[in-house]
Order: C-alpha cells, then structure tokens, then sequence
C-alpha cells in the first residue's frame, strides 16, 4: 500500500523577495530620477538652496519613495529590508562625500603650482607676492621632525605594549600606565605644545627648534604606537607562547622571536598611523619650531620650517584671495602633505604584506 506522496514544497527563487514579490526593474530604476526631479520642484517654489541641500534632501526623498512603494507592492518585510539597505549606503555615501570633496578640491588648486621646480626649491629670496618659489625646505622639515618623534615614540611604545601585555598589566603599575595612555589619547595638541614649550623653552631655556617640535609630538605618536601594538599582540594566540615555553625558551626570547614576529605586520601599520597623525599638527609646531625661508638640515640649531607651518603662513599672508601665488602656493604644499603621507602608508602596507608572508 502505498503512502501518499507528501505536497512539493514551493521554494523561494533567488532574487524573490521576502513577500513573493518584487519591484519591477524599471520603477527601482525611475525611484532616483523622480526622487530628484521632485527635490528640484522642492527647491524651485521653497527658499531652499544649495548643492549639499539638494544631496540631502534628494537622498530622504529617495529613501522615502522607495520605502512606500516596496511596502505597497512588496509587502512590509520586504520594505524594512530594502530601507535598512538604503540607509546603510546613504550613510556610506554620506561618510565618504567630505573626503572626496576634500581630495577632488586639493588636487584642483595644488596642481596649479605644484611641478619640480616647487619641490626642489625653497623660498629664499622669494617676496610672498611674487610668483615662484617652493617649499623643499618645508617638506625637509616635516620628514626631519616627523622621524625624530618617530625614533623616539616607537621604541617607547613598542616596549610600554610589551610590558603591559607580557609582564604587569595586571598589577598596580600596569593599570596606572594604561590609564595614562589614555588620558594622553584625549590630549589636545596644543595643550602638548603648551607643556613643551614650558618645559623646554621657558624652563630649561632652549630655543626654537626641530627638536623641541618632535617632543611635542613624540606626546601625541606615543599613545597610538601603544594601544595599536598592544592589540596586536593580544590577538597572538597563547598556545604559541605556551609552545615556546614547554621547549624551555625564555620568555624574553619566546616574545622576540616568536610573538613580535607574528605581530610584526600590524605593529607596522599602527606605527605607520602615529605618524601620519603627527604630519598633519600645526599648533605645536607654530610654537616649538618656528618658521624659516631657508633650507635648515640641523634639528638642533634654528627654526625650521614644516609643511603644515607653510600652510598657515602662506594661507593668512593670501588674505581670502584665491587667486594670490600665496594661496597657490599653500594648496601646492597641502597636496604635497597628503601624497606624502599616502606614500608613506602604502610603503607601510607593502612591508607589513611582505612581513606576513615572511612569517607563513
């Protein structure tokens, strides 16, 4: 006797929506157009203005249609999913537009005095106003200050991380310099600045220098260097250590020669975030460093000046004229900083690659 054959379950093709339903190509397609050409009607008969407005207020009307037409023909379900997907790339958009703008609008006005002649030459005997000029003394500057706080952050923190993660981070002590460390994470530049420059400047009585600006930012570099390092070398799993130890390596050596190295990759690229963090300060370095004309290689003799400082300068001596050679020359050595400090995170990302295969 046979048993009756149960009923073909009905399966879901893909692309079906959670209704059964889904919204024709063509009216997913014509949402955007209509959604903008209503911001447009919106904006001709109301005071509203402005293109970042108009962004604004077409993405909501967007977001807004769709949602009523998916929860009309597709069910609510299918509404709620398709308006949390929207509002996950609006969001995304939205987040990425400052830095697009930011990025498409340097590049417009650096490229008008940015060539050779401006990265190799400084501005001695160059008057503000005239034409010409460059700031290969700014940009020497930067890479000497930027390295001096890098040689004196990196260790510092590579050694607070270890110490924290390896040895005392349960103790007293421990708890007490991972509080500090973030305390020094708020810290606003210009306060460090501050502390420097009355520390080093009006106590001890130094001048202004490239050494005294590197302190500085040694105070802002060195809580990034640690908390990267040491989340990185949390996530090394303890059965390496626990291997090492049951061969009888010491510790010393089982965190040099095996925990380091398995963290090595991402140690890098904290480091290589601290030090784009500190390319960018200017408030400390208008204190510590000054500004010069010339070309001053000695970090312990001087003012020096940096890229940032340049800015500034060139930015004010402009005086709201966009046309100015100072402004000109300002936007120049801002897109200067960016592709510097973007080279500088590519070759971190290339050797942190290299040093990850090295380690398989």
């Amino acid at each position: 006797m046979s048993t009756p054959s149960a009923a073909p379950r009905r399966t879901k093709r893909e692309g079906d929506s959670l209704a059964g339903r889904k919204l024709p190509t063509p009216i997913v397609w014509a949402v955007p157009v209509v959604a903008a050409g209503l911001t447009l009607l919106l904006f001709a008969i109301t005071p509203l203005q402005g293109a970042a407005g108009f962004v604004v207020v077409a993405l909501l009307m967007y977001l807004v249609l769709q949602t009523a037409l998916s929860f009309a023909m597709e069910g609510p379900r299918q509404a709620r999913d398709r308006m949390a997907t929207t509002l996950i790339y609006v969001c995304f958009a939205l987040a990425l537009l400052p830095l697009v703008l930011i990025i498409w609008y340097t590049l417009s006005r650096g490229l008008r005095a940015l060539d050779l002649n401006f990265l190799t030459h400084s501005m001695f005997g160059v008057a503000s106003a005239m034409p010409g000029g460059g700031a290969t003394h700014a940009l020497m500057g930067t890479i000497i200050v930027s390295l001096i706080a890098a040689v004196i952050a990196v260790p510092l923190g590579i050694f607070t991380a270890i110490y924290l993660v390896e040895y005392g981070g349960q103790t007293w002590f421990g708890r007490t310099v991972s509080f500090f460390v973030d305390v020094m994470t708020g810290v606003p530049s210009i306060v460090s600045g501050l502390f420097i420059y009355a520390f080093w400047l009006l106590t001890l009585g130094f001048q202004k220098t490239a050494l005294a600006g590197a302190l500085s930012l040694v105070l802002l570099m060195l809580p990034i260097v640690v908390r990267s390092t040491e989340e990185m070398l949390k996530l090394v799993h303890n059965d390496l250590r626990e291997a090492s130890y049951a061969l009888g390596v010491p510790k010393w050596r089982t965190i040099t020669k095996i925990v380091l190295p398995t963290a090595m990759s991402g140690i890098i690229t904290g480091v290589m975030l601290g030090v784009a963090r500190i390319m960018g300060e200017t408030a400390p370095l208008l204190l510590l460093v000054g500004t010069n004309i010339r070309i001053n290689s000695d970090p312990f003799t001087g003012q020096m000046e940096t890229l940032p400082t340049f800015v500034n300068k060139y930015f004010n001596l402009a005086a709201g004229d966009p046309t100015s050679p100072n402004a000109d020359r300002a936007w120049a050595a801002a897109l200067t900083l960016i592709i510097l400090i973007m080279l500088l995170n590519l070759g971190a990302r290339i050797l942190a690659r290299y040093t990850g295969v090295k380690q398989k």
